[in-house]
């Protein structure tokens, strides 16, 4: 979610719970990253209402995930003319996003929108703007300090490793297979999202009576991804299952394996890129789903800043006030339902 190339936050998966509609029943014309149009809100939520002037933070764009989130803020916030839109540059620099949100500070915006490179070294700018009165909406990266936001929205990295468990272990479970050999490509072993998306698969394979055999991280780049892969399929000349924590790393996997021309496994992959949803789609390769951990969150938070800056509840909630966390589902996309999912894809 630090380390630059590790995107995701300290906690973690789904298709955005105020952003847009995922249900259309129809596959989209034309797959991006930006955000679909807000859905009508029953109690006219999403009528203009009092201008509000909207900070935006967030790492540079090295890879298709941290690209789409901010694709999708800058989308959803267009689509609202009563949001002034303050993104700052991205940065991978700790000291330089830093800086950059104390200018949104002393810009005096009504809510800010943070996706930190590292929570944990953010945690102190963020107090600064609650002291300022100046509500966080922390994306993704948790801020350990309770105090330091508003309200957090990420996804559930331990789902992540749950929804995969359980699409292997089934699958597995149907075939007859007894004593599989599956193998894991992390992330970032040393992150405690990794660790959670690792322990929720090792759950779920248990209830099925199943382990991981082998486990080894990517980096979260396509390179490291491309030399694990080839190394897992060299150690391991039979595999049943394999899991991928992430799509953008996938894209170096998936070369590994069509290099060394395998195909006896099944394959989950993670997060929801685009191109991951193709290889779904055609039905002729060895990914045969992917979890999400869906880009749309920062459309979420967008809107959440949004209702929050202008005194507002969720329309759907019973409650006066935004929730202080919402956890998006991570969601299972397979062959039988990926046309509804191709227009949330982002490209890797």
């Amino acid at each position: 979610m630090s380390e630059n190339v590790a995107r995701r936050g300290f906690l973690v998966g789904g298709a955005a719970l105020l952003a847009a509609g995922c249900t259309s029943n129809e596959p989209a014309a034309s797959p991006t990253t930006a955000a679909p149009a807000p859905a009508p809100a029953a109690s006219g939520n999403d009528q203009p209402g009092q201008k509000v002037v909207i900070g935006f933070s967030a790492p540079a764009a090295d890879h298709g995930w941290i690209a789409a989130i901010a694709k999708n803020a800058e989308a959803t916030a267009k689509q609202y003319s009563d949001i002034d839109f303050k993104p700052v540059e991205p940065t991978n620099d700790i000291n330089q996003q830093i800086s950059a949100v104390e200018s949104l500070i002393a810009a005096k915006v009504n809510a800010l929108v943070i996706l930190p490179n590292d929570g944990q070294q953010l945690n102190q700018v963020a107090l600064q703007a609650t002291a300022a009165g100046i509500p966080v909406i922390n994306l993704d990266r948790i801020f350990p300090d309770k105090l330091a936001y508003r309200t957090w929205v990420g996804g559930d990295n331990y789902g992540m490793g749950v929804a995969a468990g359980h699409f292997i272990g089934k699958q597995l479970k149907d075939k007859g297979v007894s004593n599989p050999v599956i193998v894991e490509i992390q992330g970032i072993a040393t992150l405690p999202l990794t660790q959670d998306r690792s322990k929720g698969f090792a759950d779920a394979l248990k209830t099925y009576g199943f382990s991981v055999t082998a486990k080894q991280d990517a980096k979260f780049t396509v390179e490291t991804g491309n030399q694990v892969a080839t190394s897992l399929l060299q150690a391991h000349k039979k595999i049943d299952a394999m899991w991928n924590h992430d799509d953008d790393q996938g894209v170096g996997v998936l070369a590994a394996i069509r290099e060394a021309s395998r195909d006896e496994f099944v394959m989950v992959g993670g997060a929801g890129s685009l191109n991951a949803m193709k290889e779904i789609q055609s039905g002729t390769s060895v990914l045969k789903a992917t979890v999400t951990y869906s880009p749309t969150m920062a459309s979420s938070a967008i809107k959440l800043a949004r209702l929050i800056a202008q005194g507002k509840g969720m329309s759907d909630l019973v409650e006066k006030q935004v929730p202080q966390s919402i956890t998006l589902a991570s969601e299972t996309i397979t062959k039988d339902n990926v046309d509804k999912y191709l227009e949330l894809g982002f490209e890797s």
